[in-house]
């Protein structure tokens, strides 16, 4: 049995090799005794199990596999239930041990026989659950097929279907409730001068016009003008939140965490992203679900002005900027299940797919390191292909729909020129939000300073913090964000 176990196990099975090995063994035996019998008996043992391998894979057989995931997509560290269904289509050829293939991070890949004992209509249903610390998009399948003969003498292995992609989203946290709303008030209302269906405490009026319906004459106004005046009722529309998601490489790159292992794309190289990224990423969700739950219209932008999703393989519409409702957030969520760092230095890959660090020189300092003139962060965070970062194309967004409702920015490591670029923006928002999110949040007092000039109510945390805490840091006046981050602050000049 030791000999079997190390032959081919996709040629032959133990069977198949026994005879094989018998056969063998009577060939020389009746060459040895001269015996005409044993001749026969050795062609015999011999072709039956090649004869049984060149059928199976001359006649194949065919299926069809219907696999859906419950929910679909799944949120980060939930689960989520695959159901396969496999059907044959082709020639009845004998039973088959199949095997989904998985992602190595989802553990060992479930096995099953084909068809199942509970199979119904030529259908075998099977069901098992998956679960991802991370998100991102993972190919679930195919499904391989290990046929054999009736004899069970040879044995085939092949892919019966292409597999399909399953979407991790960031889970979004809970955030509390905040003053971040403004004069607009925090249950997402706002009023606005347009025409709408009558409402008695919200009234304007005008003239009388031919065709006007008589339901709407004001009576009222109508005796205290001398002639006929009609509704024109103000009604509430939805505010804006406009959210600037930064993923420059530079800016998040370089930190603990960087390109971690087991975040796979679909092809199959690691995610770049980082621990800081990360924590963007999750507060960019939870945000705006946190906003959207409060009836606001959502507007996603890069550090350049672009839509925030433009490079993310997992956005439903990379070209779109705007969400709104349930559906909206359900396509943010998508958007930022594979969204990765991007810029000049993406690409610069070790042997394996992983992210090397860039060298610590006096030219290329390691993150968050800054010398007396600042220029190590200058260096890092102010290079990236494209666009400008916070020039005219994103000044111009912000300005079509200034005063419409708060801008939230969710930045990396920052420059002081920058922040001094991107601080005039807060002019165009009801109220202007500002994080940094850093290795060393204390590195970054110029930069949120040059913020808050500009109009900016700007913190710096370490991704060790909250996101909920961080978000009370607006309202209260940076306490709560202090008490969570109070270890950080300590340890912030040490060397990590």
């Amino acid at each position: 049995m030791a000999l079997l176990d190390r032959l081919p196990r996709h040629l032959f099975s133990q069977r198949g090799w026994g005879l094989l090995a018998a056969g063998t063994v009577s060939l020389l035996a009746a060459q040895i005794m001269g015996r005409r019998d044993l001749l026969s008996l050795s062609i015999l043992l011999i072709v039956l199990p090649l004869v049984s391998l060149a059928g199976i894979r001359l006649v194949k057989p065919k299926f069809q596999v219907y696999r859906e995931f419950n929910p679909s997509p799944v949120e980060t560290s939930a689960a989520t239930t695959v159901r396969l269904a496999v059907a044959r289509t082709g020639p009845v050829t004998g039973r088959a041990i199949m095997e989904e293939r998985l992602p190595p991070r989802f553990g060992e890949s479930p096995a099953f026989r084909f068809p199942a004992r509970s199979a119904t209509g030529g259908t075998s249903r099977y069901e098992y659950h998956l679960r991802s610390s991370q998100r991102g998009q993972f190919l679930i399948g195919p499904v391989t097929a290990e046929f054999t003969d009736p004899f069970g003498l040879s044995l085939h292995r092949q892919a019966i279907d292409d597999g399909e992609t399953l979407t991790v989203t960031p889970a979004a946290v809970e955030l509390p409730v905040t003053g971040l709303a403004g004069a607009r008030g925090s249950d997402g209302v706002t009023a606005t001068r347009i025409r709408a269906n009558p409402s008695d405490d919200d009234v304007m009026t005008r003239e009388y016009r031919h065709g006007d319906p008589m339901r709407r004459v004001h009576w009222a106004a109508t005796a205290r003008h001398g002639a006929l005046m009609v509704r024109q009722e103000e009604s509430v529309t939805t505010p804006e939140a406009t959210i600037i998601l930064d993923q420059r490489f530079a800016a998040f790159a370089g930190g603990p965490g960087t390109g971690f292992g087991g975040n796979t794309g679909m092809d199959g190289h690691e995610m770049v992203t980082s621990d800081t990224f990360e924590w963007a990423v999750v507060a960019a969700i939870s945000i705006s679900a946190h906003l959207a739950e409060r009836n606001y219209a959502l507007r996603l932008l890069d550090a350049a002005g672009e839509p925030a999703f433009l490079r993310s393989p997992s956005a439903p519409e990379p070209q779109t900027e705007e969400y709104q409702g349930t559906g909206g957030l359900q396509s943010i969520a998508e958007s930022l299940a594979a969204i990765q760092l991007s810029g000049p230095h993406h690409g610069h890959h070790g042997q394996h797919g992983r992210k090397e660090a860039a060298p610590r020189s006096p030219a290329h300092p390691g993150p968050d390191r800054r010398d007396s003139s600042g220029a190590a962060r200058d260096h890092a965070g102010g290079q990236d292909s494209g666009p400008a970062l916070f020039d005219d194309l994103l000044m111009d967004k912000l300005s079509a729909h200034r005063m419409r409702g708060p801008i939230i920015a969710v930045l990396g490591r920052l420059s002081l020129a920058e922040a001094t670029a991107l601080a005039p923006a807060a002019g165009y928002g009801a109220n202007s939000f500002a994080i940094i999110v850093a290795e060393r949040p204390s590195d970054f007092h110029d930069e949120l300073e040059a913020l808050r000039r500009g109009g900016w109510r700007a913190a710096a945390v370490s991704p060790s913090v909250p996101v909920p805490a961080a978000w009370s840091h607006f309202d209260q006046g940076g306490a709560a964000l202090d008490a969570a981050a109070a270890d950080v602050r300590r340890g912030a000049g040490v060397a990590r």
